[in-house]
């Protein structure tokens, strides 16, 4: 129903009115006498108050500015207990947009409940009639062949608005006319990952769009796919929502069926990976791999995923597949240890790949859980077990990396940084002292300067002149704290590993 049907039917007098909002379609009916009701409000709401609430100016403003806030889409404000709309409100909707309609004494809220029933039980019959036509119209087109892109397609044209499917990794199931770029992609996960309630508007620096779970909602978000749509569902009418989530059914089923096309790759996959982790001879390996229908005939690079904390049990192998699936067909699976492992064609974008969608994650994720990635290497075939040992090494040190998500690639483990993250703190600290342990009880004792000496000499490349010139120490007296620090450890500064030895335990500190 218009809300200029509404003012005609009943007459009622508008007080202000935003722009278009009589032409719009009206949502639910919500009628309310708290002063700060937003908690009850989702968007696009007609609002019927007796003003109970109104005590002065400033409730007028907190009211309205709830409202606005929830995209109320209209006010209706009776006058007989205050005998007027107060000014104070007409000009607090007037600031903030929302148009206000008065509703005189001599008309009951019931008479507006009942009419705005009425009229959604006569549409409501005439959209269920036309939803049904509009899905045996589908599930024919499916049953025929047509594809998801096809159906998206023909429900874009129909209502004016460019549907597409994505998951929340940023994958374009259904890419529309073109796909969407990374910022609108960002934008519209990230809304889908943290809405309230869906469907749900995102507004982006370019557009607004809209966006609609494929399935349930109590799923894992993570892993479901959305309709994202071109325009403000809010402004929409009614049948157009209705027609989206129809695709939402159509898509879902859709991707039940590709599910149950990959259900069973999976048990090669995992045939694959575990002999690959058993060390089986190059030959098995790649009749196993070539099995999953991944192309043996370039370098490949291997993958692991980790979901610890809150995580869907189920959740690294869908994120994981999904990944793969923007690439190749996926050869997925579960480690002896229980982790997501894959191999990837490699391409020398894939790990900025693996970052751009693995980072869409992340608001999707509840406190506390981490996403963990570890890519290895390029190698062929015969050094895939090689590249595993790789990734598993990199997604050590993705797990400590102190970030909710954090992706390692092996080419980013270059420096000691990066190798003692991957070592547990109390490791690092039980080295560092083992090492240096005497050196910092006679710097305790005697207030003493050798470990600042030490560390000095060797960020100099062990130069005699170079450490007395930084410390402004005379050689001779460099040469004496060294020869000091050799007697308290048993190294020899002399020899390269032990030089090793005491720059790690100096950056285990």
């Amino acid at each position: 129903m218009l809300l200029s049907e509404l003012l005609d039917d009943l007459g009622l007098r508008v007080l202000f009115a935003a722009p278009h909002a009589p032409a719009q379609p009206i949502g639910r009916l919500v009628t309310t006498d708290l002063l700060e009701p937003g908690r009850y409000l989702s968007g696009g709401e007609l609002v019927l108050s007796g003003l109970v609430w109104h005590r002065g100016p400033g409730d007028s403003e907190r009211f309205v500015t709830e409202l606005s806030g929830r995209n109320v889409h209209a006010l209706l404000a009776a006058r007989e207990r205050l005998g007027e709309v107060p000014d104070d409100l007409v000009e607090a909707c007037r600031a903030h947009g929302l148009t206000l309609v008065e509703v005189p004494a001599e008309v009951a809220f019931t008479d507006i409940t009942e009419h705005i029933a009425e009229h959604d039980a006569e549409s409501s019959h005439s959209r269920t009639s036309a939803s049904r036509v509009r899905q045996r119209e589908m599930l024919s087109a499916i049953a025929a062949g047509r594809s998801l892109d096809e159906l998206a397609d023909r429900v874009s044209v129909a209502f004016g608005h460019v549907c597409r499917v994505l998951t929340p990794s940023g994958r374009h199931v259904v890419p529309g006319p073109v796909e969407l770029d990374d910022a609108i992609v960002d934008a519209v996960t990230a809304g889908f990952l943290t809405a309230d309630r869906l469907p749900a508007p995102i507004e982006t620096a370019s557009a607004t769009y809209s966006v609609f779970p494929v399935g349930s909602t109590l799923g894992q978000r993570l892993t479901t796919w959305l309709v994202v749509v071109d325009g403000d569902l809010r402004t929409w009418a009614r049948e157009e929502v209705d027609a989206v989530g129809e695709l939402c059914a159509i898509a879902s089923l859709d991707r039940s069926r590709r599910d149950e096309s990959q259900r069973a790759l999976r048990p090669i996959a995992a045939e694959a990976v575990a002999m690959v982790e058993a060390g089986a001879p190059e030959s098995d390996v790649l009749a196993g791999i070539r099995q999953t229908g991944l192309a043996t005939d370039g370098p490949m690079v291997a993958v692991i995923v980790e979901i610890s904390g809150s995580g869907p049990p189920e959740g690294a192998p869908a994120l994981l597949e999904d990944l793969a699936l923007a690439v190749s067909r996926p050869v997925v699976a579960r480690s002896a240890d229980g982790l997501a492992i894959a191999f990837f064609p490699y391409s020398s974008d894939l790990p900025d790949l693996v970052r751009t969608a693995c980072s869409r994650f992340e608001p999707g994720l509840l406190p506390g859980t981490t996403l963990s990635v570890g890519i290895s290497r390029p190698a062929e075939v015969s050094a895939l077990a090689d590249a595993l040992q790789q990734a598993r090494f990199a997604h050590g040190v993705a797990r400590v990396g102190g970030t909710p998500v954090c992706v390692v690639s092996a080419e980013d483990v270059t420096s000691h940084v990066l190798l003692l993250a991957a070592v547990p703190a109390d490791v690092r600290r039980t080295y560092a002292t083992s090492v240096l342990a005497a050196v910092l009880d006679h710097d305790r004792r005697t207030r003493g300067d050798l470990v600042s000496t030490l560390s000095t000499f060797l960020d100099t490349a062990c130069s005699w002149a170079r450490t007395a010139e930084q410390l402004h120490l005379h050689v001779n007296s460099v040469r004496y704290r060294i020869e000091r620090i050799e007697e308290l450890t048993g190294r020899d500064l002399s020899r390269f590993h032990d030089r090793v030895d005491m720059f790690l335990a100096l950056k285990s500190l």
